[in-house]
């Protein structure tokens, strides 16, 4: 087992030199092929004949940030509409069907609308729009095939399929034989021209109890949503992702509509394809399929900027759960240069157990259970967080981790952090990236997200050679400059006694 562990990470690193030869990586302004349609559609294509395998990868640049105020959780509810099919998937019928989608629209448009006007909403008539509802959904399922495009891909050979919703950005991802790429094709610009809202107001309910599940009786949920709503005072990355639950229950076919009009355009969409590609051919059935969505006027989110932090901030969490710790500070996002010095600080900090704050709470004190640093909560486009968080172990408190990772923060002010320290963190992370260069579907995820946040995937290729610029002096100048008290952020979980 360990023979073959070392075996995979030399093979690695052979890999890893054959192709980049004197720098770190793949050259990938020479491996990777980008194309933009006339649409304005974004497609990364990297070859890679490892085994008769794709990666694909389609990324949309819309996320909880982007929704109305009132709305929130469109963004998320919108992903899972997009597994519901399209005028061609998921249907027997679909001009049958769709008569009947639209009396469901309007009866379940009709029973929020009275359900929202509280004490003084007529029962009797929400009775009687909720037994219609009911009666319409159940007429609805002789048309309806559920899970067609799972089955699909599935049947197909579809492996690691997922989709997912953060503040930034959608993403929705599939491995297929390299034989099926013109299925996904297929299937993929389907959803994005006629796609259909199946399924609405039970899909709905879903998302309630995912709320429920993730975040009312979750203690990181918990604390994490209270931690980002303290931390920011207007910006959107003070909304969850999920939604608040007033804002989730009254969302419309309307409201997932609108958000969907950002989502389609062409303009903003990263298209990544990387494995057993033949690249002439990939580009023209992409051309194909998606060449055709027209491009839309832009209509960019108009995201208000949080204001400068002038004094600290707490808040508190009771819950029948294990105590927790967040500590968290204000700084610059990617490609800013202190965004990648505050990368070095979160590996000396807590990445692996000689790590410097795993090492002192954990090992040494054996005041915490875990301990942890994240650089870039909760998201990339916008200015964003770099957080400490930790669990006491037990008899000990939160308030004695606090004042232990806060008197470390301050000692790094005055006293660099150690050469070797540095030589340390860089390894690790020279090592992750490499790590990250092993699977198409690393690669393709990588590319995508730099290239739809940043507008550019070769901050990937760039990261190690900016890494290694990085000198204790950074290190010690970008702790003193951001993280201080008046731009500090704690929330802190208490287990409810009983």
């Amino acid at each position: 087992m360990i023979q073959n562990k070392f075996l995979k990470i030399f093979i690695a690193l052979l890999l890893l030199f054959n192709i980049a030869g004197t720098s770190y990586g793949f050259d990938l302004e020479k491996k990777v092929i980008k194309t933009k349609l006339k649409n304005g559609l974004t497609v990364l294509m990297l070859e890679r004949h490892v085994s008769p395998i794709v990666s694909l990868y389609i990324r949309h640049p819309v996320g909880a940030v982007d929704e109305a105020d009132g709305e929130s959780g469109a963004a998320h509810f919108l992903e899972h509409m997009m597994f519901k099919g399209t005028t061609t998937l998921g249907t027997k019928n679909y001009s049958q069907e769709k008569k009947i989608l639209s009396s469901i629209e309007k009866t379940g448009n009709a029973l929020d609308k009275e359900k929202r006007r509280g004490q003084k909403a007529d029962q009797q008539l929400i009775k009687k729009l909720a037994a219609k509802l009911n009666q319409l959904q159940d007429q609805h399922k002789k048309y309806l095939i559920p899970n067609e495009i799972d089955r699909l891909y599935t049947e197909n050979g579809g492996l690691d399929m997922n989709a997912s919703t953060g503040q930034d950005v959608t993403t929705y991802q599939v491995s297929l034989p390299t034989n099926k790429i013109e299925l996904w094709a297929r299937i993929e610009s389907d959803r994005l021209m006629n796609p259909v809202f199946r399924e609405f107001y039970t899909e709905r309910d879903v998302i309630m109890e995912e709320r429920r599940q993730r975040v009312e009786t979750d203690p990181q949920g918990k604390i994490y949503e209270q931690f980002l709503l303290t931390a920011y005072i207007i910006h959107p990355y003070r909304r969850p992702i999920l939604g608040w639950t007033q804002d989730m229950i009254n969302l419309s076919p309307n409201s997932v509509k609108k958000i969907f009009q950002k989502y389609k355009a062409p303009q903003g969409i990263v298209i990544a394809v990387v494995g057993d590609i033949k690249p002439d051919e990939t580009i023209k059935l992409i051309e194909k399929y998606f060449g055709s969505i027209p491009a839309l006027k832009e209509d960019p989110s108009v995201i208000p900027v949080e204001p400068k932090q002038t004094e600290e901030r707490r808040v508190t969490v009771n819950f029948d759960a294990n105590p927790m710790l967040l500590v968290g500070y204000h700084k610059p996002t990617a490609p800013a240069y202190d965004d990648y010095v505050l990368d070095v600080l979160e590996t000396i900090l807590t990445k692996g157990r000689t790590s410097r704050l795993y090492n002192l709470l954990v090992t040494e004190m054996g005041i915490a259970k875990s301990v942890s640093a994240s650089n870039g909560t909760p998201g990339t486009r916008y200015p964003n967080i770099f957080v400490i968080s930790a669990q006491p172990r037990f008899p000990h408190t939160n308030s004695q981790l606090e004042e232990v990772i806060l008197r470390e923060i301050e000692k790094m002010k005055t006293e660099q952090v150690s050469a070797a320290e540095l030589t340390k963190a860089k390894n690790h992370l020279r090592m992750g990236y490499i790590k990250s260069l092993d699977s198409n579907t690393e690669i393709a995820s990588i590319l995508s997200y730099y290239e739809v946040l940043l507008g550019d995937y070769k901050y990937f290729a760039n990261y190690l050679n900016v890494i290694d610029q990085v000198s204790q002096n950074d290190i010690s100048n970008a702790v003193n400059l951001y993280f201080n008290k008046d731009n500090r952020t704690i929330a802190t979980l208490n287990k409810t006694k009983d």
